[in-house]
C-alpha cells in the first residue's frame, strides 16, 4: 500500500491502483480503518427473561419438587393452571448450574492395569483358560482344562472334567509346577477372571508355591491370547467332532491331540519348531540343520535365490502378553529363570529320560500302553511306532463324584 500511495501522488489513486493490481476499496479501508466494534452476544426473542429463569429456578428446586424430574414438575404445574417453560428448557437451566444427573449412587468399575508381561525362556510365563467340549446330548458338555507355556507354546498340562472345579484347577497347577521342576518365584501363571481362576483356592496354592498371579481385564479377551489360540487349534483340527459320544471318547481325543499337538505340530509362532522343541532346549540345533540345508540348497542353485542365501525362520527372543507402547522408554525387565536370554537353552529337567515333558496327570488315568483302539488321525501311519505308550492323558474325576452326570 506504500508504493500505491507514492504513485497516487503523481498519477492519482485510480491509476495507481490499476498500476499496481490493487482495489481502490482495500487502499481506501487501510487509509482509515474503521473501528471494529465488540461483538455481543446476540439474545433471541424467545428466550426467557432474567426473573422468568429465576422463577423456573424457584420452582424446579422447591422443596415439593426435590425429588422430582423436571417432566413432573412440568405436568404438575400444567394441572395448577401454570406454565413457565417448555420441558427442555427446564433441562437447559439445570444443565448450566450442572444440577442435572444421577441421583443414586452408581456402581463405578475400577480402572483394571493392563497385564504386560514378558517370557525370555521356558516357564517364565504360563496362561491356562477352561473350554467346554459338547457332549452326547444338548445341555451336556465336558470342561477342558490346559496350561500353556508361552515362550515354546508347550502344554504342560492339561485336565479333562465333568465341571469346572476349583480344587480340580488348584491340583492340575501343582502337580504341573512339580512336573516342571518350576522353582520359588520363578513362574507367573496367567488366566482371565473365571469363577475358578479367581477363587481363593487356587491364590492361596499359587501364593504357597512361589508363583506370581496374574489376571486379564473383565471382558477383554485379547489379554489372554495363546490360549485362545491353542483353543482356536484345537476346535479347529480335522478330526474334531461336532459332538463327543461319551466322556472317554473326549479324552482318547484330547490324550492324541495333545501328543500331536506338542511333538509334531509345526508352530508358525515359533519358528515352525515343534513346542517340544522349544521347550526341551532342542531349538538351536534344529536351526542350525535347518540352516546347513538352506545353505547346501543356495549352493547347486544360486540363481533361484534373487535376496540371497535363505535362512530359517528364527525362534522369538522375546515373547510379550500386551508389550508396552513403542514410544514409552521401557527396557526389558529382569527376566526370572535363571537362564538369561543370551544363553542357549536347556532342558528344565536334564535328568529325564523322556524326549519331552509329558502333561500333568493323576492316579486315576493311566499314563501306560494307550488302549485305545482308534488309529491316531494326527498322525502318518508309517510314524505310528514313533509313540508306542500313552500320549499322557489330563486327569479326571474318580469315578465316585456325585456332581459327575
Amino acid at each position: 500500500m506504500i508504493e500505491v500511495e507514492k504513485l497516487s501522488q503523481e498519477v492519482g489513486i485510480r491509476q495507481a491502483c490499476e498500476a499496481l493490481g490493487v482495489s481502490r476499496a482495500s487502499f481506501y479501508r487501510r487509509q482509515s480503518p474503521a473501528e471494529t466494534a465488540p461483538k455481543t452476544q446476540r439474545t433471541s426473542s424467545r428466550a426467557l427473561t432474567d426473573p422468568e429463569r429465576q422463577a423456573v429456578k424457584d420452582e424446579l428446586y422447591s422443596e415439593r419438587h426435590l425429588d422430582s424430574s423436571p417432566r413432573q414438575v412440568y405436568a404438575k404445574l400444567l394441572d395448577e393452571g401454570r406454565y413457565l417453560c417448555s420441558v427442555r428448557t427446564m433441562y437447559r437451566i439445570l444443565e448450566e448450574e450442572d444440577a442435572s444427573q444421577e441421583r443414586r449412587n452408581q456402581l463405578r468399575h475400577p480402572a483394571y492395569t493392563k497385564p504386560e508381561l514378558l517370557a525370555t525362556a521356558p516357564n517364565e510365563v504360563w496362561s491356562w483358560d477352561i473350554t467346554k467340549l459338547r457332549g452326547p446330548r444338548k445341555g451336556m458338555s465336558y470342561h477342558l482344562y490346559v496350561i500353556l507355556d508361552i515362550y515354546s507354546r508347550y502344554v504342560v498340562g492339561w485336565m479333562l472334567a465333568h465341571r469346572e472345579s476349583a480344587s480340580l484347577a488348584s491340583r492340575l497347577i501343582r502337580e504341573s509346577v512339580e512336573k516342571q521342576q518350576v522353582s520359588e518365584d520363578q513362574l507367573t501363571l496367567h488366566s482371565d477372571r473365571g469363577p475358578s481362576m479367581g477363587s481363593h483356592s487356587v491364590a492361596q496354592l499359587l501364593a504357597t508355591l512361589g508363583v506370581t498371579k496374574s489376571h486379564s481385564r473383565p471382558q477383554v479377551s485379547n489379554d489372554n491370547p495363546f490360549s485362545e489360540s491353542q483353543f482356536k487349534t484345537l476346535k479347529y483340527c480335522p478330526e474334531f467332532p461336532n459332538r463327543f459320544d461319551s466322556f472317554e471318547h473326549a479324552l482318547r481325543f484330547c490324550r492324541t491331540f495333545f501328543g500331536w499337538y506338542n511333538d509334531e505340530h509345526y508352530h508358525t509362532g515359533i519358528g515352525l519348531l515343534t513346542p517340544a522343541m522349544v521347550h526341551s532346549g532342542q531349538a538351536e540345533q534344529v536351526l542350525d540343520s535347518r540352516g546347513q540345508v538352506l545353505q547346501n540348497a543356495f549352493e547347486r542353485h544360486p540363481e533361484r535365490f534373487v535376496k540371497g542365501p535363505p535362512k530359517p525362520p528364527q525362534v522369538p527372543t522375546a515373547v510379550w502378553i500386551n508389550p508396552p507402547p513403542p514410544a514409552q522408554d521401557k527396557g526389558l525387565p529382569e527376566p526370572v529363570c535363571p537362564q538369561k536370554p543370551g544363553t542357549p537353552l536347556t532342558h528344565p529337567r536334564p535328568d529325564s529320560a523322556l524326549p519331552s515333558c509329558v502333561p500333568a496327570e493323576l492316579d486315576s488315568v493311566s499314563s501306560g500302553t494307550n488302549h485305545d483302539s482308534h488309529p491316531n488321525p494326527f498322525e502318518h501311519p508309517s510314524h505310528a511306532s514313533k509313540n508306542p505308550g500313552g500320549l499322557g492323558a489330563g486327569p479326571q474325576e474318580p469315578k465316585n463324584d456325585s456332581l459327575n452326570s
